[in-house]
């Protein structure tokens, strides 16, 4: 049985709006609902600092970001649901990630590079009230991810970038130290991946265009009203396309209803119907949820009950992965390192492969460590010329050699990997070794 992990986080710089629901919090609760589906859920309280500089709005904010969460139907039983700031192996993996990350990469982040040109823009330093948090913004969230490889992370458009960075930081770390990482994935709703705000724009509380999520339905009719349209009349059809109204409501129906309001849209809706129907659509979803998050809003200690358990969980996978991350790039107990490299390698060159035909006619082959235990495990191969030359690869070329074959390869977890790579390292250096000779 093959287990995916989702990850995902919501920055505590203000309260959640609509884009973070539909964006965020509905579909990774959703993913958590799911069988073979191990999720995890963040408050990034790190990435609040990089611009929010008020204590208090971080605070307030957590606590909202967190009972949004519950109320929506997150259950902390069945997931790993915790406060970025509770688990110090993040940081610490930071610093790894910085190491093997180069300058160029980050010169290329979205935000910085939108930063340099407001102020190349305005004539003054492209650098001016940049900050370092900013420009390393990228490697921790790829920390954030790769911490607990997760799978697949649910962003909206705008985020792709920060995964395809996070699976260059994978990359990079393995191909130094070893297969420590599995390469994540950006998951995208494609109908909801940026919901636009108010005037139009990417709903964003840097904007000052958000619909609160838990907004009572009259402060809600009133930002509904408030979305800006064009000036067409009442019988004048109206365009869907570039429409704010229209996609929030898509948000939110199904596509049925989606069809007759583009229908509507075709036949001249005047606005205001269009806004009343956006409002009881939005409203009936949200409607059931107020009460839970009201409840929670009023007794915070049971929130933070549920961050610092899930902090627990969390760090029981941080803590043993990061012990192995460190060995790895050497941060190792100096009166054990000359013992654990001995061990390693006679281990590794007891490693051997072991290549078989299945019943469903391909073709396979695994690595198993001294005692039989498997080390790694190949997808199916047409021919066992195929399969041969895979595991001729890896011989030759070790540890990378499970990157460049990462299609061809099935995934395992982190600590297995760990052990294929010393494995195949030792194999690809013993080899070397009799070529000399």
């Amino acid at each position: 049985m093959t287990i995916t992990r989702f990850l995902t986080g919501i920055t505590t710089s203000g309260t959640p709006h609509l884009g973070n629901y539909v964006g965020s919090i509905r579909p990774s609760v959703r993913a958590s609902q799911t069988p073979n589906v191990e999720s995890f859920y963040f408050l990034a309280d790190y990435h609040a600092l990089i611009k929010i500089d008020d204590p208090a709005r971080i605070q307030r904010s957590t606590l909202e970001i967190a009972a949004s969460w519950l109320a929506a139907g997150l259950n902390p039983d069945h997931v790993t649901f915790y406060r970025q700031s509770d688990v110090p192996e993040i940081p610490e993996l930071t610093w790894l990630l910085t190491c093997v990350t180069g300058k160029g990469v980050l010169n290329r982040a979205h935000a910085y590079k939108a930063s340099v040109d407001k102020n190349i823009a305005a004539g003054i330093d492209p650098d001016a009230d940049v900050t370092a948090g900013l420009f390393m913004y990228p490697v921790l969230m790829g920390a954030d991810i790769l911490m607990f490889n997760a799978h697949k992370v649910p962003v909206g458009r705008d985020q792709i970038q920060h995964i395809e960075m996070a699976r260059d930081m994978a990359a990079s770390f393995n191909h130094r130290y070893g297969v420590y990482f599995v390469p994540p994935q950006a998951e995208i709703e494609e109908s909801v991946a940026t919901l636009p705000g108010l005037d139009g724009r990417k709903m964003s509380k840097s904007y000052d265009n958000t619909i609160p999520l838990f907004s009572s339905r009259e402060q809600l009719k009133k930002l509904i009203t408030g979305i800006k349209t064009d000036s067409r009349a009442p019988g004048e059809p109206k365009d869907t396309e570039g429409s704010a109204l229209f996609q929030i409501y898509q948000a939110f129906a199904s596509e049925e209803e989606t069809a007759k309001l583009r229908q509507a849209y075709a036949d001249g809706i005047a606005w205001g119907d269009a806004k009343a129907l956006l409002l009881d659509r939005v409203d009936q979803e949200i409607a059931p949820m107020r009460a839970a998050y009201e409840d929670l809003m009023a007794h915070p200690e049971r929130i933070e009950a549920l961050l610092l358990q899930g902090a627990a969980k969390a760090r029981a996978i941080a803590t043993p992965f990061m012990a192995q991350l460190r060995a790895a790039v050497g941060l190792r107990s100096l009166d054990t390192a000359a013992k654990a490299d001995s061990g390693k390698t006679a281990k590794a060159a007891l490693a051997s492969f072991k290549q078989y035909r299945e019943k469903d006619g391909q073709f396979y082959f695994k690595l198993v460590d001294s005692t039989g235990g498997l080390l790694l495990q190949s997808r199916g191969f047409e021919s066992p010329k195929v399969a041969g030359q895979a595991i001729a690869q890896l011989q030759r070329e070790g540890a990378a050699g499970i990157t460049a074959l990462q299609i061809q390869i099935e995934a395992l977890d982190a600590p297995a990997q760990a052990a294929a790579a010393q494995a195949l390292t030792a194999l690809a250096e013993a080899a070397e070794a009799a070529e000399k000779k």
